[in-house]
């Protein structure tokens, strides 16, 4: 019994220097860039693969982008087509976005476009802030989901796109946000 108990205490002291060289991180970059980093434009900031993708300095399957945010294809998606669309300004969680209606429109439209594009009967959309933020760039995630498509919990399945899947989900996806985001 007392094994169980040392080994999640050493679990919990693992997660915590986690988040701590995530902070740490964070405050050095802070430091080393004389202006305030939160709310620049991504071409602005170095060293953030979403700021990248932004930038068109990355490569991603982008399905569509505006003024507002970009929105590509998850590299692990858990479900083909699982979407995440950040904003086109550098910031770290959705408290540090200034504006949040104009983002989350596009997320809303995102939520309507998948399921319709891709013969799904809904979406899961999630945000995560810090805890288990795989990149530190605001990022929402909007999954296809169909009903018994084996999604339980809060530890999912990542998978990878075959060659050339990716391309052909970003065909069907494509279209679909070019219809609905312009009207």
């Amino acid at each position: 019994m007392g094994g169980s108990d040392e080994r999640g205490t050493q679990r919990r002291l693992l997660y915590r220097r986690t988040d701590l060289r995530w902070w740490i991180e964070w405050q050095v970059f802070r430091i080393q860039d004389p202006v305030t980093w939160v709310g620049l434009p991504c071409r602005a900031v170095r060293g953030c693969v979403f700021c990248d993708i932004v930038a068109g300095e990355a490569p991603a399957e982008i399905v569509h982008r505006d003024e507002v945010a970009v929105a590509f294809l998850d590299r692990r998606p858990l479900f083909p087509g699982h979407v995440l669309l950040v904003p086109t300004v550098h910031v770290v969680t959705l408290p540090e976005l200034a504006d949040v209606g104009p983002f989350f429109e596009r997320v809303r439209l995102a939520a309507q476009v998948v399921p319709d594009a891709l013969g799904a009967q809904g979406t899961f959309v999630a945000n995560n802030n810090v805890v288990s933020q795989s990149v530190a760039h605001l990022h929402v995630h909007v999954v296809p989901r169909t009903k018994g498509d084996g999604l339980r919990g809060f530890f999912w399945p990542r998978h990878t796109y075959g060659p050339g899947e990716a391309a052909a989900v970003g065909d069907l996806l494509r279209p679909a946000f070019a219809a609905l985001w312009t009207t």
